[in-house]
């Protein structure tokens, strides 16, 4: 039997570090039973950075455990600086849409939200160039998600942009969002009139492969000896070090917490920063300017080892700047989740995540920009004794196993996609 033919548009893909394109590769990967996939993405690059064997012609041709990928060159960037990352950003759109046209036929296109606005435009441009139906996955809205931390204050480009994405939104024969107040921003788009044909789908991490280890674990062990973290209570933030987080005042109220912070069994207290972005220089130099020695920030990890980085921590960050409910969902709460840690969350009442901890109880919340409250529940935990935190993690973590695992994700995508008309 012919399977049917899916295109998808995926600005990051594997090995990029980018949350999306870890799970356009998983959802890509668990579909092959049921299409055809071909992926247009650029050459690896998340970081700014190319390998010089990217650097020689405009298109690669590769396969990936089934799925074929074309990748696209694009220029290196500064992830500080706004126009390299634009000319990054219109350089995949042109090329992906020459990919596109030298492509065969496909009965499905399917895009997300990224790049901002020209993800969705890409979709509606292979639809109309394959003469397919489309699906439009919001993974963030935009320009909500730019006008929330004030990246652009231009009404007429704001404008625009909201225009833009509206039209995709309307040419798309499914919207498929992450969230359950997403679904809420969609329709407050439409203003509750003629909203397009829309479902919800969480995002996941792969239980497989992300899953709880003991402390002894040799590969945590040695996690924890090459950043010193032996015998330390750790608190871990993990994954982009961008502008959608408030980092810049969370910054500030871990700095209440100096060199000789303890916790109630005595371990001293670290604040470890895991990734990459562009507010990561400002956080280094906050950090040596105010000499604060319990503060580190390490590398993103490779793939293979993020299990035990994630099983480090005693307690994890998840946060989000305020403005971001209903734009985007913070998917670093699956991985969290998936090995029972408890969650220090800085999130908006009645987002999405911010609903399943508060079902699953797995966590200490305060709203953002209440560094207050922030404050009071970083005490509360260095008071708490290590068995309670840690059983505070089970809700989550079993909650996480049953509702949010990979297969019944990807499951809902197929169904999805194979229902529309």
């Amino acid at each position: 039997m012919n399977k049917k033919k899916l295109l998808i548009y995926a600005h990051y893909y594997a090995p990029d570090t980018a949350s999306t394109g870890q799970i356009l590769k998983e959802l890509a990967e668990g579909m092959l039973d049921t299409f055809d996939i071909t992926v247009v993405c650029v050459v690896p690059s998340y970081t700014g950075v190319i390998e010089d064997e990217y650097k020689k012609r405009k298109y690669y041709l590769e396969e990936m455990n089934g799925v074929k990928l074309v990748r696209v060159r694009v220029p290196e960037f500064s992830k500080s600086n706004k126009k390299s990352r634009i000319r990054n950003i219109v350089t995949y759109f042109i090329r992906a849409m020459v990919a596109t046209l030298k492509l065969g036929k496909f009965d499905y296109i399917f895009s997300v939200s990224q790049p901002p606005i020209l993800g969705g435009l890409l979709g509606v441009f292979g639809k109309f160039v394959k003469r397919a139906k489309f699906i439009y996955n919001i993974q963030d809205f935009n320009p909500e998600q730019i006008m929330a931390v004030g990246f652009s204050k231009n009404k007429f480009i704001l404008k625009l942009m909201m225009s833009l994405d509206k039209v995709s939104c309307k040419v798309a024969d499914k919207v498929v969002v992450v969230g359950r107040d997403m679904e809420e921003t969609l329709e407050k788009r439409f203003k509750y009139k003629n909203v397009p044909k829309h479902t919800y789908i969480n995002n996941w991490i792969d239980e497989k492969k992300i899953y709880p280890l003991d402390e002894d674990n040799l590969g945590v062990q040695n996690f924890k000896r090459k950043y010193e973290l032996i015998n330390k209570f750790v608190i871990m933030y993990s994954g982009n070090i961008g502008l959608y987080y408030d980092l810049e005042n969370i910054i500030k109220v871990i700095e209440k917490f100096p060199v000789g912070t303890k916790t109630k069994d005595g371990r001293d207290v670290v604040f470890v920063f895991i990734g990459a972005g562009s507010v990561l220089p400002t956080l280094k130099k906050y950090v040596t300017e105010h000499k604060m020695k319990n503060v580190s920030f390490i590398p993103y990890q490779k793939k293979e080892d993020l299990i035990y980085s994630l099983n480090a921590a005693d307690v994890h960050w998840c946060v989000n700047a305020k403005g971001i409910k209903g734009v985007s969902c913070p998917s670093k709460y699956y991985g969290i989740a998936a090995v029972a840690k408890p969650v220090l969350a800085v999130l908006e009442k009645d987002s999405e995540i911010e609903l399943i901890i508060r079902r699953c109880k797995n966590g200490f919340q305060s709203e953002p920009t209440d560094y207050k409250k922030l404050e009071n529940n970083l005490k509360a935990i260095f008071k708490s004794d290590s068995d309670s935190i840690k059983k505070m993690a089970y809700g989550g973590f079993e909650f996480s196993k049953k509702e949010l695992n990979k297969e019944k994700s990807i499951n809902r995508y197929r169904k999805n996609i194979i229902e529309i008309n």
